[in-house]
């Protein structure tokens, strides 16, 4: 639904539109974005730590053959299940497929529910050193000697702008600050500034897509995860498996679903135990992409009701347009 409390209105520019659609595991963000392709001039580029891996179709959802002659994909098969793939390397592959994208006059239609990557292609990546044991174990003496409030203090000195956000009771993040401080020579502060600074070069428009009620989106979840249990989950994990180069610790093997019929096929779960826990961690990332996507500024909640399909292609009109968008927040899942 387009919200329609009083808000003030987005700021546009005279960057190119990129358009944000996130939500929740099961929400029917790529059934919306599909809609949104076949009637407006987006390309979807995907935004999903899972899609990324080739072989892995069924317990990532991924789109079908079919879907995505009608709507192609950017960013899915792009990994073999053995590789890693880190933020900064999204970033870097996201904004090269949104600059082609755009080159050809059409809109960017960021789809997913790897909230870590949205975040990371709004706010930029800061440059900051790897934990050094020697530094920390300097730090954790001089806690010993003049406690953590006493570090807090100097940080304050050093860094204000991080001491500010850090309680004076949260030794990691007073460690972290000031370990940052040692190794770079610089606040952590101006670090991240220097990282959010690198702006994005677009306007964004910001939806969210979510039923308006928890236990819906449970009841998707739980329909989901058998169906694709149905659509031969196990076998698929069995093949992969198979391959003999796998390890149950790689990101690809940690996924949501594969982790779980991983422990079925080793023998430490039973068949309804292996139901169950799917279903519960798929409901306990829903619960944490829900809690990114509160946090998220000027997001556009599309609800079940009336029509999500005409209430997202109204807005991306307006965006088309540069007409300022009211914003209203609170409409996500309850």
């Amino acid at each position: 639904m387009v919200a329609k409390a009083p808000a003030e209105p987005n700021v546009w520019d005279d960057r190119p539109l990129a358009v944000l659609l996130m939500g929740p595991t099961a929400s029917g963000k790529t059934d919306l974005a599909v809609e949104l392709v076949e009637r407006l001039p987006c390309e979807i580029i995907s935004v999903d730590s899972a899609m990324i891996y080739r072989g892995m179709d069924i317990g990532t959802a991924k789109p079908g053959a079919e879907v995505l002659a009608r709507a192609p994909h950017r960013l899915i098969d792009i990994l073999d299940p053995v590789e890693s793939y880190s933020t900064a390397r999204f970033r870097e592959d996201a904004l090269a497929e949104m600059a082609e994208i755009q080159s050809r006059g059409r809109i960017p239609l960021l789809v997913g529910g790897s909230m870590l990557y949205f975040r990371a292609l709004q706010q930029g990546l800061a440059a900051l050193p790897s934990a050094d044991p020697g530094v920390r174990d300097t730090l954790n003496a001089e806690a010993e000697r003049i406690g953590w409030d006493g570090l807090h203090a100097r940080l304050t000195e050093a860094d204000p702008i991080s001491a500010a956000q850090i309680h004076p009771h949260d030794p990691q993040r007073i460690q972290r600050a000031l370990e940052v401080l040692m190794l770079a020579g610089r606040p952590m502060s101006a670090l991240i500034a220097e990282a959010e600074a690198a702006a994005l070069p677009y306007r964004l428009l910001k939806l969210a897509r979510a039923p308006r009620e928890r236990r819906t989106l449970h009841a998707r979840i739980e329909r989901r995860f058998h169906a694709m249990i149905e659509g031969r989950l196990v076998d698929e994990v069995s093949a992969l498996w198979a391959r003999g180069d796998l390890d149950p610790d790689m990101p690809s093997m940690r996924c949501v679903g594969y982790r779980q019929v991983l422990k079925y096929l080793s023998g430490a779960y039973t068949w309804q135990e292996m139901l169950h826990r799917g279903i519960v961690a798929s409901r306990q990332l829903a619960k944490r992409q829900l809690t990114w996507l509160r946090a998220e500024s000027d997001c556009h909640w599309l609800t079940d009701e009336p029509a999500p399909a005409e209430a997202a292609e109204e807005l991306v009109r307006q965006a088309m347009a540069g007409e300022a968008v009211a914003v209203a927040t609170g409409l996500g899942c309850s």
